[in-house]
């Protein structure tokens, strides 16, 4: 995923956009903001709940944080985090490593490293299938996904995408994942381990955050020019494109609550719903915080949780903006009406 260090120093001037019904009041108000500290950039927010915690990728650690009131519950040791997939029923946690080409395995309870496994180049967004009951790393600089069996703990199965993989969904027999630089997504064969097809996003570019609403069969691509694209797993046609707000990079959907979240470096948080003659639309654009581009969902409270830092202008000779240390934070929005 597109981590904050990549955030181009644009970003920093841009405006905050405010709720676009106007006389309506807000559907996400922000209930909390917690200082995590530390220093470096940060990447995926992962949502546990059974332990009602979140998993945070912040440079060399991930944060274990108690979901309710931000405290710290523990550091897992990482190279370069990026993405936390969770095995419950295996009492395993997989964290990507992107510098080391590597998966740190560790110990759900004990939040203890228990081993690492051989990946591919700069492995980045990471899930779990349940259908396949495979643990899926999307590897961005060797372009190929690999699927790791979790008990075992072994690489099963390798399947070349031809491009630079970013985030992933998985639902009834497929895995789907954005190819950023192709501006495509690949629906992969969870069984035989096949690319199936490639979908073209046009209109889209750099895709990174990908979520589904699996009653309408409906995939949420988040891309690095203000846009949601929508796209039919059935037929792979897009059905809709939205705007979102600028350096957009993550993006989740609420079953019960049926809407679509994008959350933008720019200091935004986009709410987009289905109107009743089932087009997308975007029911507000809530203002968050500068540099909050990723972010989580807790399906049954329907808060969204967020992290930033403060953030300067680049350094010389730099076009990423400067993160303040002690500064990166945990913002949570939650349900106003």
């Amino acid at each position: 995923m597109k981590a904050i260090l990549r955030l181009a120093a644009l970003v920093l001037f841009l405006p905050l956009a405010l709720p676009s019904a106007a006389g309506e009041a807000p559907l996400y108000h922000q209930a909390a903001k917690f200082t995590l500290g530390g220093e470096g950039g940060w990447d995926y927010v992962v949502y546990d709940p059974a332990g009602d915690r979140l998993f945070i990728s912040h440079s060399k650690v991930v944060l274990v944080v108690a979901a309710a009131d931000g405290k710290l519950l523990g550091e897992i040791p990482v190279d370069g985090a990026h993405g936390t997939a969770l095995v419950p029923d295996q009492n395993r946690g997989f964290i990507t490593n992107g510098r080391a080409g590597t998966v740190t395995v560790f110990d759900l309870k004990t939040l203890k490293p228990t081993g690492e496994i051989k990946v591919g180049e700069n492995p980045d967004a990471i899930i779990y299938d349940p259908d396949s009951k495979r643990v899926i790393v999307m590897n961005g600089r060797s372009h190929d996904l690999m699927a790791i069996a979790p008990d075992s703990l072994k690489v099963v199965a390798t399947v070349p995408l031809g491009g630079k993989l970013e985030f992933a969904v998985a639902a009834r027999g497929h895995i789907y994942v954005n190819v950023e630089d192709t501006g495509e997504i690949a629906s992969v064969d969870s069984k035989s381990w096949k690319l199936e097809q490639r979908w073209k996003l046009e209109g889209c570019e750099e895709p990174s955050g990908l979520a589904l609403d699996p009653s309408t069969h409906h995939l949420f691509s988040v891309c690095g020019n203000s846009l949601m694209v929508v796209v039919d797993t059935r037929s792979g046609k897009i059905v809709a494109r939205v705007p979102t707000g600028a350096g957009t990079d993550a993006v989740a959907f609420d079953a019960e609550r049926k809407l679509a979240f994008a959350s933008n470096g720019e200091g935004t948080l986009t709410v987009i719903r289905k109107t009743k003659e089932g087009n997308y639309e975007v029911a507000e654009n809530d203002p968050t915080q500068r540099g909050a581009r990723t972010l989580a969902l807790d399906p049954r409270s329907h808060k969204i949780f967020l992290v930033t830092a403060e953030l300067g202008p680049p350094a010389e000779g730099q076009r990423r903006p400067s993160v303040k240390p002690g500064t990166f934070m945990l913002l949570v929005y939650a349900p106003a009406r």
